[in-house]
């Protein structure tokens, strides 16, 4: 005899419900960068929008920034740690394979025995994150989700490196993910063109490293203008298709939250989708640099903070990167 599974009774419906970010005290500007390369701030902030990043102190840990973020966003969304019933990290820049850095957030925090993992999704993480828990949620599985993106880019990053040494930042950005009683995260388009995985990359294996094939500790090195076209030409068809599924137009638009990788990108993509000059475009990365996975809800952060963005807010979230991996989706803002 064949037993019958119950159906989930989940939510149908989730929404991004509080956020909150960290961003290292340490304020890097272009001139510290140019003791390693060749270049000028005019060269930078013209290839790339970004004045100064934020580099963690080595006190200020992936865990530490992760937790602090996570405080704030538990805080805003109006819950306790002991209703957050499952925790989602994306990073690429915490050094321990394992057990997972959720693992840890969750008992820190006073999540209990919530679930936890880790994802890989480079900077489309954050999208990636929010799909997931949006899926628990209808499942059933989980009341409220814990996603956070968080990383120390400057771990990876080669100072001596000419096209690379000015653009990552570290930061952490959360989000609690709850039911709705209507939609709040719209259907995701994400996906992957591992064809391209050399355009963004690790510049050597961990092991290589360790066995002392090289010398220099690996870094992130990436091929600027194939990743330039990727992003522009075909993300912007990826917005446009989250738009639609979300049956939401640009006119439609309050908010335009891409990935934070570049200015010149960021500037495209809006003339691409034709965004009307109502819709308040994020430019974190001015500030902030890249941050990977926490850049789209660091930049959520700051727009709510300084009052360019406001709850209830209609926004297209868009992530890109190494992989090559993608996630877009429509959220109204918490």
């Amino acid at each position: 005899m064949t037993a019958k599974i119950k159906p989930a009774k989940g939510s149908p419906y989730s929404r991004i419900l509080g956020v909150g970010g960290y961003r290292p005290t340490r304020v890097v500007p272009n001139e510290e960068i140019l003791k390693h390369i060749d270049s000028s701030d005019e060269w930078i902030r013209s290839r790339s929008g970004i004045a100064t990043r934020h580099w963690a102190s080595p006190d200020e840990t992936v865990a530490e920034m992760t937790l602090e973020a996570a405080g704030k966003a538990v805080a805003d969304a109006g819950i306790t740690p002991q209703q957050v019933d499952a925790v989602i990290i994306s990073t690429v820049s915490h050094f321990k394979q394992t057990p997972s850095i959720a693992t840890e957030i969750a008992d820190r925090m006073g999540a209990g025995k919530a679930a936890a993992f880790d994802i890989n999704a480079g900077c489309a993480g954050f999208g990636y994150g929010l799909t997931l828990a949006k899926g628990l949620i209808a499942d059933g599985s989980a009341d409220h989700v814990l996603v956070v993106g968080a990383e120390r880019l400057s771990d990876l990053t080669d100072l001596t490196d000419r096209s690379t040494a000015f653009l990552f930042g570290d930061g952490a950005g959360a989000v609690i993910v709850g039911p709705a009683a209507e939609p709040g995260i719209g259907p995701s388009i994400w996906g992957s063109e591992g064809d391209k995985a050399d355009v963004i990359s690790q510049t050597v294996a961990w092991d290589a490293y360790r066995e002392g094939v090289v010398e220099k500790f690996p870094a992130i090195r990436q091929e600027g203008q194939a990743v330039f076209r990727w992003a522009v030409y075909e993300m912007a068809k990826v917005a446009q298709q989250a738009l639609d599924a979300a049956g939401v137009t640009p006119e439609d638009l309050d908010v335009f939250i891409p990935h934070q990788a570049n200015m010149r990108i960021i500037d495209s993509m809006v003339k691409t989708l034709r965004l009307p000059e109502h819709v308040t475009v994020a430019r974190d990365v001015e500030t902030t640099g890249n941050t990977s996975a926490a850049s789209i809800p660091l930049a959520m952060e700051r727009l709510l903070a300084t009052g360019e963005a406001k709850s209830g807010d209609t926004a297209l979230v868009i992530g890109f990167g190494a992989g090559l991996v993608y996630a877009a989706t429509v959220v109204t803002l918490p």
